[in-house]
């Protein structure tokens, strides 16, 4: 019994420092773990990250049909209620339900995820905006939420900021994907907005960056921004080490909509991406205490 006990402490911690390492390989317009959290901290929000880029992968990766994709969602989802119950096929698996029991975190936030990528899989326009932002809320808030429960952080004011934030992310990830997402069919700028602004689809496959795409752009940015603002006034609610986090998180997401701003909103032709020297003037501005 002992000895199983110390291959299993073993297995968890190694699952852990992979999660870690996915964690930091992976490219996002903000710092997944940043040097400012406690490694427990770490070892939770990356063993979550991985949970969620997996699943993502899973609906969006690789040539492969969408009822394959549909089919490999549900047995990962599958696999999460396996991992509820005490039973791993990998040791990813016990890592995240060992997370889960420690943090008490919500598991529904971990299926809504799920509904979200198999949306991805599904729907490939939003009519209006409510839609979209419910798709948000189901695909990015999770996140923002298991964050702050990993931290200890359990207010429902904290809690919709957070997702002002999240939302945020995710609406600017749009943005900045919007030839990636062209080529694999999606578009996720409202189509009343679009007929609104005068842009028809036409606009993709001719890659034309005409002015009303940039005032249809500039639109979707400016609401975006208010979110971001909105979602400041989340900082005043968290410990000091995840206080840095959010600010570099906000800090990044709005690097990207200045970047897609500096382009002339060319974002049909060339997708933004942060420098390291942007990632740098992030985290220097992340640690200034007055930079709420």
């Amino acid at each position: 019994m002992p000895k199983t006990k110390i291959s299993l402490a073993y297995d968890l911690e190694t699952a852990y420092e992979s999660a870690q390492e996915f964690a930091s390989n992976h490219y996002e317009n903000f710092p997944v773990l940043s040097v400012t959290l406690p490694r427990e901290v770490k070892k939770h929000i990356a063993v979550v990250y991985q949970f969620a880029r997996q699943a993502d992968d899973l609906a969006d990766e690789g040539d492969v049909n969408p009822e394959l994709r549909i089919k490999n969602l549900e047995l990962y989802e599958k696999q999460l209620t396996d991992c509820l119950s005490g039973k791993f096929i990998i040791d990813f698996w016990m890592a995240l339900k060992n997370t889960i029991n420690e943090c008490n975190l919500t598991t529904q936030y971990f299926y809504d995820l799920l509904s979200a990528f198999k949306q991805d899989v599904l729907i490939k326009r939003y009519s209006n905006y409510e839609d979209l932002s419910d798709y948000c809320r189901r695909s990015a808030n999770p996140v923002g939420r298991l964050v702050l429960e990993i931290c200890g952080v359990r207010n429902e004011e904290a809690f919709r900021y957070s997702d002002s934030i999240c939302t945020a992310l995710q609406l600017t990830n749009f943005y900045q994907d919007v030839s990636v997402d062209w080529q694999k069919g999606r578009i996720y700028i409202p189509q009343i907005e679009m007929e609104k602004f005068g842009v028809s689809e036409k606009i993709f496959e001719e890659k034309q960056n005409n002015a009303n795409f940039k005032s249809l752009l500039k639109f979707q940015i400016e609401r975006t921004r208010e979110l971001f603002a909105e979602g400041r006034k989340l900082l005043p609610f968290l410990p000091g080490s995840l206080l840095v986090q959010i600010r570099m998180t906000i800090l990044g997401g709005e690097k990207i909509l200045e970047k897609i701003e500096e382009s002339d909103y060319n974002v049909i032709m060339q997708r933004p991406k942060l420098s390291k020297i942007d990632y740098l003037k992030i985290f220097g501005k992340g640690l200034l205490t007055n930079a709420r």
